[in-house]
C-alpha cells in the first residue's frame, strides 16, 4: 500500500528497542492492549501570527477520543520520509499546506495507556511548522480547533494535564527542559 492510502488501508513503521525499523503492519491493527513499538510523529502548527493550534480529537478516535492536544500527529509509511510524512498528515488531517516544518525533538518517545487500556507506544519525532493556507479540519479527525498562546498552552497543561494528550504533556516537559537556544525552533515564528 502506498503511505498516502485511505486509513483503513495506511501502513506503520515497527521498531526494535533501539528503534530500528523491523517491519510494517496495518494502523488499523497496531494500536491495541499490547502495542508495539512503531514510529509516529507530532505536529505544533502555528499561524503567521504565532499562535499555536490546538485540536479536539474526534470522539471517534480509538485512543483518547475527546482530548486537547496538539496540531496534529501521523504515522509516516514504510521508506517515507518524516517531513514528508508530516505535510500528508496536515493535508489528510487538517487540509492544511505547511512551511518552515523543523524537527524540535527529534528522539522523542513515550508509551502512555488511555482509559480503555488501549496503549501507544511510539518514537515519535517531534516538529513544528507554520499554516500557509486555510484550514479545513475532517470531523472524524478533528472534533474543535483553537488558536491559542504558546505561553497560554504552557501555562493550561501545567494547570490542568489531565484535561490534554499524554504525549503533549510530556513533550511540552522536554521542550521546556532543553531551554536556552535549543529552544529556537519551538517558538512561534517572528
Amino acid at each position: 500500500m502506498t503511505s498516502g492510502s485511505s486509513s483503513t488501508q495506511e501502513h506503520v513503521v515497527l521498531l526494535s528497542e533501539a528503534g530500528a525499523p523491523v517491519g510494517s503492519a496495518l494502523k488499523a491493527t497496531v494500536h491495541t492492549f499490547d502495542t508495539p513499538l512503531h514510529l509516529g510523529f507530532s505536529c505544533y502548527l502555528f499561524d503567521t501570527s504565532g499562535r499555536l493550534l490546538l485540536t479536539r480529537r474526534a470522539l471517534s478516535k480509538t485512543t483518547w477520543p475527546g482530548v486537547w492536544t496538539n496540531s496534529f500527529c501521523g504515522h509516516p509509511g514504510p521508506q517515507e520520509e518524516l517531513t514528508e510524512a508530516v505535510r500528508r498528515r496536515a493535508r489528510q488531517e487538517l487540509g492544511a499546506e505547511l512551511t518552515e516544518i523543523r524537527a524540535t525533538l527529534p528522539e522523542f518517545r513515550y508509551r502512555a495507556v488511555d482509559a480503555s487500556g488501549v496503549v501507544e507506544n511510539e518514537i515519535c519525532p517531534v516538529f513544528t511548522a507554520v499554516l500557509t493556507s486555510e484550514l479545513a479540519p475532517v470531523e472524524d479527525e478533528v472534533s474543535q480547533w483553537q488558536w491559542a498562546d504558546l505561553d497560554a498552552v504552557k501555562r493550561a497543561v501545567a494547570g490542568a494535564p489531565f484535561a490534554f494528550s499524554p504525549w503533549m504533556v510530556e513533550q511540552l516537559e522536554a521542550m521546556a527542559a532543553l531551554g536556552g537556544s535549543e529552544q529556537r525552533g519551538w517558538s512561534a515564528p517572528a
